[in-house]
């Protein structure tokens, strides 16, 4: 599991799933009445720091890496990332909505349109990007790649970020991804989650 080509496979996988899971649960959430605002808030500010950091560090940082090694990546690689463009525009929209009041129309709106195109992006991603991690992105360039996404990405809903990785994920891949978390901090990081998810369902 630990071989470089394995690691950024498992972990690029794991995250995928990830924006799948929350950008679901989400678009869910919002049209449920009782969901607390907060608890939305929180979960809807948490995905869009994720998906505009994934998005710029991969259009930034890992296409240039790939198409330095993988001649006749550039121009899928460029189609993925005007679909990034899409589907920022779509978290400024989410960011926008309102979450407070009794209206939350424009919220479950934006919400599903991007659950959606998360969905869509994912299904054009993967078969260029897996591939191309597997047979062109080494053990040292993968985990550079790895401390620049973290350096660059916000303390935005971290205990969000253990408890939908431990979903998503089975107990050895999550550990991979979540390996620098000491146990008692991600014991209490999961139990802030299970909080933040009680409340969206309206059992908190």
């Amino acid at each position: 599991m630990r071989d470089t080509q394995a690691t950024a496979v498992v972990e690029t996988r794991l995250v995928h799933d990830l924006h799948r899971r929350v950008s679901t649960v989400l678009a869910e959430a919002a049209a449920r009445p009782a969901a607390s605002a907060a608890a939305l808030t929180e979960l809807r500010d948490f995905l869009v720091v994720q998906l505009e950091t994934h998005h710029e560090c991969e259009d930034h940082i890992l296409w240039p890496m790939i198409e330095d090694r993988a001649p006749g990546t550039a121009e899928p690689l460029a189609r993925l990332s005007a679909e990034h463009d899409q589907l920022d525009a779509a978290l400024d929209a989410l960011a926008e909505a309102p979450v407070d009041g009794t209206d939350r129309t424009a919220l479950v709106d934006s919400a599903v349109a991007l659950r959606d195109l998360v969905h869509t992006h994912l299904e054009h991603e993967e078969p260029v990007l897996l591939p191309a991690l597997r047979e062109h992105v080494s053990e040292e360039a993968w985990e550079g790649f790895v401390r620049q996404v973290r350096a660059a990405t916000p303390d935005v809903g971290t205990h969000l970020l253990v408890g939908f990785l431990e979903q998503v994920g089975t107990p050895e891949e999550a550990d991979i991804v979540l390996r620098d978390v000491p146990a008692p901090v991600r014991a209490a990081l999961r139990e802030q989650a299970q909080g933040t998810l009680d409340r969206l369902t309206g059992d908190g």
